[in-house]
């Protein structure tokens, strides 16, 4: 392949993908933000180094690896609260800018105590974390601009609303109060359908774009019919409610392609006839190529793939999480830190082989066109 047709693929499947996780993400941060939920960062990309806006509390942007995306929700870490968080919180915004040692000198804790409470207010977006350039674990009081409700609010009420600068001391009246008003924006302090609504919103998005995209392409743009008696071929639509119909029937067999995953008899059919990122980025291209219905249709079709699998009950993905969620609702126990990384671990485990395999077929069929 040449340079040009190479950078044609990458860029093909990096609008694609980049679309699709942007409204995976955009679910997940529009639920989280109707329950009052805090979100600091909404990002297209893997973590890493980024670029991007501050509106109110969350920052947009892209990251310089713009696969993936996601949307970081406060008070997602699993595990139990640091019994320290209210204590640690007073500290930090009655200095400022605040060292970790300071913090545990402060609330007469162990340094080790202070940092994991420090670490999960940073989470919270209830404090900033150490920086790159900082010699020591220094925690400071977020900068803060408020805008929207809070804005609004305060020019009825006729006061001027406060802007913050980032490590400016704010010392706290009622640190109880405080802390209680910094938890209810937290992921953690939502009753379990709110948290659940949260978890499958991302999801739910991906599913909802491909029915709409499939309502836009049968019932608005139509598409050729060939009569199979005559051989004649008419342009024709079709009514929404048959069109949604074809979208669900589309959702079926994907479901029931990746449940084949987990049926020894089928998995290996069902990964040979999946796709890496590097399928993807060849048939994005070819879709693109052939027009807007067929980059539409592709893109559906990608939507729904990557919404089915988000569903499935592995950590990290969204259904994973939600059954963590619901095994705490069961049980009344929260799941330890340590027990929720070694099940997200081996599904990455397992993801990472799939992928491998995957990559490997896509390498073979499409670079080297010898895969039979």
């Amino acid at each position: 392949m040449k340079l040009m047709d190479i950078l044609l693929t990458v860029l093909s499947a990096v609008v694609v993908l980049a679309f699709l996780v942007f409204i995976h993400e955009g679910g997940h941060f529009v639920a989280a933000r109707a329950f009052g939920v805090r979100v600091t960062e909404f990002m297209i990309g893997l973590p890493g180094p980024s670029a991007g806006v501050k509106r109110g509390e969350t920052t947009f942007g892209v990251t310089a690896i713009p696969l993936g995306g996601y949307a970081r929700v406060c008070g997602m870490e699993p595990g139990e609260m640091s019994p320290y968080l209210q204590a640690a919180m007073a500290s930090v915004y009655a200095r400022g800018t605040a060292l970790m040692e300071d913090v545990a000198r402060d609330c007469g804790i162990s340094d080790d105590e202070a940092y994991e409470a420090l670490e999960e207010l940073v989470e919270w977006g209830t404090v900033t974390g150490p920086k790159k350039t900082d010699e020591y674990n220094v925690y400071r009081t977020p900068g803060f601009k408020p805008t929207g409700r809070m804005r609004r609010k305060a020019l009825q009420a006729g006061i001027v609303a406060p802007t913050y600068a980032e490590g400016q001391p704010r010392p706290l009246e009622n640190p109880a109060e405080s802390f209680k008003r910094e938890y209810s924006q937290q992921y953690r302090s939502l009753p379990f359908w709110k948290r659940s609504v949260i978890l499958v919103a991302g999801p739910g998005v991906n599913l909802l774009f491909a029915i709409l995209a499939f309502v836009l392409i049968y019932s608005v743009i139509g598409f050729d019919y060939q009569d199979a008696a005559t051989g004649d071929v008419s342009h024709i639509t079709v009514s929404p409610l048959r069109a949604i119909q074809a979208g669900f029937m589309y959702i079926g067999m994907v479901v029931q392609a990746v449940a084949g995953l987990f049926n020894p008899q089928t998995a290996a059919e069902t990964v040979s006839q999946s796709t890496s990122v590097v399928g993807i980025a060849v048939m994005s291209r070819s879709a693109f190529e052939a027009g807007l219905t067929d980059a539409l249709f592709f893109t559906a079709m990608l939507s729904v793939s990557l919404g089915i699998m988000n569903l499935l009950p592995i950590p990290p993905l969204d259904g994973g999480k939600f059954v963590i969620e619901l095994y705490q609702r069961i049980r009344r126990k929260v799941v330890s830190l340590r027990a929720v990384n070694y099940i997200s671990w081996a599904g990455v485990a397992l993801f990472t082989l799939f992928f491998i395999i995957m990559m490997n077929q896509d390498i073979q069929r499409f670079v080297f066109g010898n895969w039979s």
